[in-house]
This record gives C-alpha cells, sequence and structure tokens, in this order.
C-alpha cells in the first residue's frame, strides 16, 4: 500500500443516485495498485453495499471514525454512517435524499478542519434536487465558503481551479448567466482572485513564483477598445496593480490564442474571466483526469471535475479517473503548510 498520510481523506456521497457511489466503489478497489490515499466515506453504507451488488463488486464496507479509518482502509471501505433517508435507485434522484447529501459536506468540513481528516474531496451534487430542500446557494464552491465563514468568524473568497495535467485554469465570475458577466466584472475581483491564486499556488502546490495568464473578457482582448471597453477599463489595471505588489500577471489575452501547447508553456495557470472560458478548455484537455479544487479556504478541497451522470448511474461504465485525481491531490495538498493569510 501506500505512504499514505496518517490522517484519512473525508470523501463525500454526493448525490446518493448519481455516480458518486460507483467511482468510490471502484477508486477503493484499485487503492492497492494507484497506491491511495486512505479516505473515510460520509454517506449511507447500505447505499454503497445496494450498489456494489448491482456492479456485481465484491466490496466489504465497515463503520468506522476518522481515526480507525487508516487501519482499516486495506481490508473495507471505512463508512462513517449517514443515512440516505430514503432508499436510493442509481438514476432516480430524490429530494429526500438532500438532507443527507448536505449532511455530508458539513460533517466533512467539520473534520478537515477539526484536524480528525486531511482534506475534503466532494463527490457530485446535484443542485437542483438541493434546491427542493432549501439549499440557498449556488453550489458547492460557495456553499463551502460559508461553512468555513460560520467556523472561524472571518469571511472567506472562494477561488474555482480546475487543476488538470495540461491546464489550470480559474473562472473570476463563476455560476451566473453570461449576460449578467460584464456587470459582475470588475477590477477589484480580478485582483482577489488573483491574489488568492498567487498565494494557494505557493502555499499548496510549491510553486515558487506563479505565472498567471489573464484573458481579456471580449474577443481579442477587446482589440485596444474597440470590440468593448471592459479589457481596458477593467482587466487591464486590475493588472497593472498586481503586478505592482509583485504578482507575476501577464494580459489581458485573446482568449482563442491562449490554450495551445505552446501558449501553456508560458504561463502556471489561466485567470479566465466566465465559467465556460475556463471550464471548456479545461474539460477538453483533461476531462478525465482533472480535478475541481476551491482556492481560499481554511483547508484543502478537491472533486471530480464532473457531474452525477445520472444516466449512467449503477451501470458499471463510470469512469473513477477523475476521483482518483481528486484524492491524490487532496492528499497532496494537504500535506503542504499553509502559510497565514
Amino acid at each position: 500500500m501506500s505512504s499514505a498520510p496518517s490522517l484519512p481523506l473525508a470523501l463525500t456521497q454526493g448525490d446518493p443516485a448519481g455516480i458518486g457511489p460507483d467511482i468510490t466503489l471502484a477508486a477503493w478497489l484499485r487503492r492497492g495498485e494507484l497506491r491511495l490515499p486512505p479516505f473515510l466515506f460520509l454517506g449511507d453504507p447500505d447505499v454503497l453495499t445496494s450498489r456494489a451488488r448491482q456492479l456485481n463488486l465484491t466490496v466489504p464496507v465497515r463503520e468506522s471514525d476518522a481515526a480507525k479509518a487508516p487501519a482499516i482502509f486495506a481490508d473495507a471501505l471505512p463508512v462513517l454512517p449517514i443515512a440516505a433517508g430514503k432508499q436510493v435507485v442509481p438514476g432516480e434522484p430524490d429530494v429526500a435524499t438532500a438532507q443527507a447529501t448536505i449532511a455530508a459536506i458539513e460533517t466533512a468540513v467539520s473534520l478537515t478542519m477539526n484536524g480528525q481528516t486531511a482534506a475534503v474531496v466532494t463527490n457530485p451534487i446535484a443542485k437542483s434536487v438541493l434546491y427542493g430542500a432549501g439549499f440557498g446557494f449556488p453550489g458547492h464552491t460557495e456553499f463551502l465558503a460559508d461553512l468555513a465563514t460560520r467556523a472561524t468568524g472571518k469571511p472567506v473568497m472562494p477561488v474555482m481551479l480546475l487543476a488538470g495535467p495540461k491546464l489550470r485554469a480559474i473562472p473570476v465570475t463563476i455560476h451566473i448567466p453570461l449576460k449578467d458577466v460584464p456587470q459582475a466584472l470588475t477590477s477589484a475581483l480580478i485582483i482577489e482572485t488573483c491574489r488568492i491564486t498567487d498565494h494557494d499556488l505557493r502555499a499548496r502546490f510549491g510553486i515558487a513564483k506563479p505565472r498567471l495568464a489573464v484573458a481579456g473578457l471580449n474577443p481579442h482582448a477587446g482589440e485596444s477598445g474597440t470590440i468593448g471597453r471592459e479589457d481596458e477599463e477593467i482587466v487591464r489595471p486590475a493588472i497593472e496593480a498586481l503586478r505592482a505588489d509583485g504578482i507575476d500577471a501577464f494580459g489581458p489575452l485573446p482568449a482563442d490564442t491562449m490554450f495551445h501547447d505552446d501558449a501553456r508553456r508560458r504561463y502556471d495557470v489561466a485567470i479566465c474571466m466566465y465559467h465556460d472560458q475556463a471550464l471548456i478548455p479545461a474539460k477538453a484537455l483533461g476531462f478525465d483526469d482533472s480535478v475541481n479544487v476551491t482556492l481560499g479556504l481554511p483547508f484543502v478541497r478537491t472533486s471530480p471535475d464532473h457531474g452525477t451522470a445520472f444516466g449512467i448511474a449503477g451501470k458499471g461504465v463510470a469512469k473513477e479517473d477523475s476521483l482518483v485525481a481528486a484524492l491524490r491531490l487532496a492528499a497532496q495538498m494537504g500535506g503542504n503548510v499553509e502559510s497565514k493569510r
């Protein structure tokens, strides 16, 4: 087995009707082959047992707490029980399971902030299901930031990073309609996003002097103001302020020339102005092995970069590659000592 950290990772169930259970089981079965760090699954053990039976997998499931999980992991999948709330049918999401999904995330954060687990790894959720139970956040990222703020009493600004073997990309604006992006985008938001990125790439990824390539909002980065003024009036002043602070940010760059092989060699992370500007190239270049990382938190959080995939849940075709990458990256990041902000 692996030279794993002494603390396990806290792995949430995600939506139990999705592929979270499938890829969790598949990852555990490959734990020796892939030298995976130990993880503690937070969710309903009956869901795992039932899904393993449906997938014809032999996976012993054992109830555990965080302290016992590393010792159990070699022989059984350790689970901290959180009842799903109803019988789960793969591919059929139900709002009755929403509270368990939320509780798993809350518990993972609590365990990690209390030093009982090394990092939080989240299986995919279905936001529409959670909304039916009164969930008041656009997604995982914003909910995690709220949990961190409540735990520390300090405001937390989360930054979404898609980290793959070929590209790291960050959207400055995230889960908002495209039509609202120009109004939401400010120099201050770009500056704070880049400062958090620079800090965490140093502290969590061990990059001594991160290079931040900043995309323009408009085609051709505004073409000197002839295709929109935002790049000259919002993006460029932000870059100048960052450079004055000693952060190696450059741009604004035309997004259509930022992601080819030669361009990517010139930077450590691409700072993009909206969700799809970052996630389309990130997923195109590494769909199966990219990881969703939340920067700016007082704990490490990673996640597969895909969704619940209800259509293939329980069918034995879901790929565990992105979850494996998320587990590995969480263990790597969790082992780094974060400097004080």
